[in-house]
């Protein structure tokens, strides 16, 4: 494929402004008084176009930095119950694994899965169940992990004490993997998104963080002060100063100049670690904390971790199976499943907000179906890389597209090849696992509240004046908080006799975000409501569109010229094949403008939109 671009002036992704200077008959020049297409006017680049590699290095730092505070929050939070709160050299091996991974997921993704620029990286939808199964007596961490002073971390018995338990965590993930990628390549998924709505997705994605509280108020509460700081930092960056614009020297056009970036709109978690961090460097250096370990606020000292960084490896390379042969319980299986089914939902919807963001027509549902198969094989790889999670579509890296203006599927390849890049570079990992751990407590009540006020988005679609909808709201999530703390409180009064059904019962009745979204479900779906009342005409507003040889530009496998191989009937029928409609030609060539047509004059332009 060959791409153009013919321009005067080399399109600036610092530019502040929506003005691209361009020759080709006005397209991409903006009209006074004429509005454009987010999909395509204010687009540097649309998804088929391949930047500059320099640029594509670039935008590729920023997608990986975005997704930074995800990819690096889960091993952490995971460490506790894993007996591995005292091994950051341990942490940081996980954390160079799940970057690795990332990049195989995210290369896999852009080239076969949904082909839209979507990082993937860890999803939070696992942590539930996977705390969950750990807190079971049988994974319980033995008490002598919990001091420091007892803890070698090179002994075989300490070893075998946390590597076993992501054993536990592998086998679980690779099992309920299978699951997704027989819903995603079997085409169930259209299916099942005919039955769930608003209702079911908001209590669901809301218990995925709110039963986090106390994982986050331990880690903050180390030391308030600092954690306190850092909140403060990321809300200042993102929310007052994030349309504040720094001047930085861009040359174009035969001649430097400079040109506005909105660095605190871009990574505000990101320059927030940095500034708590130092921060936390100059108490210690002056001993304003407390050296003793069993006082108020010594893990606030940056020298308690500083000699992860002397003893990591510049150089590792992750493979499956570092940790052992994975092992498999019913428990766990059960539990990661009802995480996979909340990870299919979210991604759904990722899909068709990144294809308008980056100009393409709306998916098709071989597309979607092909995308979720594709991260279910991403969830079947952590598991065997030992992650201790999955993999799903990363939402704040599709807010970065509208962000820079830049589609192009190239970028996200570049923010791929960087994340296995640093996975590999060890030293990298281990400056992450050396976070103070009250700064990593302010990051997760910052992010937790996030996640939890994206799943509440979801009533908007929902009439809430109705006191049905109130009454399934309202009882899903209280019950998905309170049965889940009861079943902790009170093991013992469900037990059946049969140990493998007793912790299957125990970690699906523990994990919030299946009891809540289990009875958002089943309430919706037997209540009687009107479509218009549930949701369900808003939320599935976006149709099946219409396939074109301008589509299969987009969403057609690599290697194929536009249709698909062969004419094998089989190949025809496979729900995650591309086809053409009948009497379509084969797309010939590369450009967008059969997507979007470039404007001409008073032409309106609204035949190149997407629709969400």
């Amino acid at each position: 494929m060959s791409f153009t671009i013919t321009s005067c002036e080399h399109p600036d992704p610092l530019r502040g402004d929506d003005v691209l200077t361009c020759d080709n008959e006005g397209q991409g020049r903006k009209k006074d008084g004429q509005s454009r297409s987010p999909s395509s006017s204010q687009l540097i680049y649309s998804i088929l176009d391949i930047p500059p590699w320099y640029l594509c290095i670039l935008m590729g730092i920023q997608h990986f930095l975005t997704a930074l505070g995800g990819l690096v929050a889960i091993p952490l939070i995971l460490a506790k119950d894993l007996c591995l709160q005292h091994d950051p050299l341990t942490q940081s091996y996980l954390i160079s694994t799940i970057f690795f991974v990332s990049g195989i997921c995210t290369l896999l993704q852009v080239f076969f899965g949904v082909r839209l620029p979507i990082l993937q990286g860890g999803t939070f939808a696992f942590v539930a169940p996977s705390l969950s199964m750990l807190s079971l007596p049988a994974w319980k961490c033995p008490e002598w992990t919990f001091n420091a002073s007892l803890v070698n971390t090179s002994s075989p018995e300490f070893t075998e004490e946390w590597q076993k338990r992501i054993r536990e965590l592998q086998g679980a993930i690779m099992v309920a993997s299978c699951v997704q990628m027989l819903v995603g390549f079997s085409g169930l998924i259209g299916f099942l998104m005919r039955f769930i709505g608003p209702l079911t997705i908001t209590p669901t994605i809301t218990l995925v963080a709110l039963p986090l509280f106390d994982s986050a108020g331990d880690s903050a509460g180390v030391h308030w002060g600092v954690a306190a700081t850092t909140i403060f930092l990321i809300v200042l960056f993102s929310q007052y100063l994030k349309n504040v614009g720094i001047p930085v020297p861009v040359y174009g056009g035969k001649k430097c100049h400079t040109s506005k970036f909105h660095l605190f709109q871009v990574f505000p978690v990101l320059l927030a670690l940095c500034l708590s961090w130092l921060l936390c460097f100059v108490l210690t250096i002056t001993n304003a904390l407390p050296t003793a370990p069993t006082a108020y606020g010594h893990l606030s000292r940056t020298d308690t971790k500083g000699n992860v960084l002397s003893q990591a490896p510049w150089f590792r390379f992750p493979y499956p199976g570092q940790w052992g042969v994975p092992t498999i319980s019913l428990a766990g299986v059960f539990g990661i499943i009802a995480g996979v089914i909340s990870s299919m939902v979210e991604s759904v919807g990722d899909y068709y907000a990144c294809a308008r963001l980056v100009g393409a027509p709306p998916p098709p549902r071989h597309a979607v179906n092909r995308g979720i198969g594709i991260e279910g094989l991403g969830c079947l790889l952590a598991g065997a890389w030992g992650t201790g999670n999955g993999t799903t579509s990363y939402s704040e890296n599709i807010g970065a597209l509208g962000i820079t203006r830049v589609g192009s599927r190239m970028v996200m390849v570049a923010a791929g090849c960087l994340l296995l890049l640093m996975g590999v570079f060890g030293k990298i990992g281990a400056a992450f696992a050396t976070i103070p751990t009250p700064v990593i407590g302010g990051m997760f009540l910052v992010m937790f509240g996030v996640i939890t006020a994206v799943g509440i988005s979801n009533l908007q679609y929902v009439d809430m004046n109705s006191s049905r909808n109130l009454f399934i709201f309202g009882f899903s999530i209280y019950c998905g908080l309170a049965i889940p703390n009861w079943v902790n409180k009170n093991p013992e009064r469900l037990q059946t006799g049969i140990l493998q059904l007793d912790q299957v019962i125990q970690v699906l009745l523990t994990t919030g975000m299946f009891v809540g979204g289990f009875l958002g479900f089943f309430l919706d779906n037997t209540i009687p409501g009107s479509p218009e009342e549930r949701g369900l005409r808003a939320w599935h507003q976006v149709q099946e569109p219409q396939e074109t040889a301008a589509t299969l530009q987009v969403y057609g496998l690599p290697g194929l010229p536009g249709l698909p191989c062969g004419p094998a009937a089989c190949t025809r029928h496979l729900p995650f094949w591309p086809r053409l409609q009948a009497g379509e030609a084969p797309p010939a060539g590369s450009q967008l403008a059969g997507l979007h047509p470039a404007p001409r004059g008073d032409t309106p332009q609204a035949a190149g939109a997407t629709r969400l």
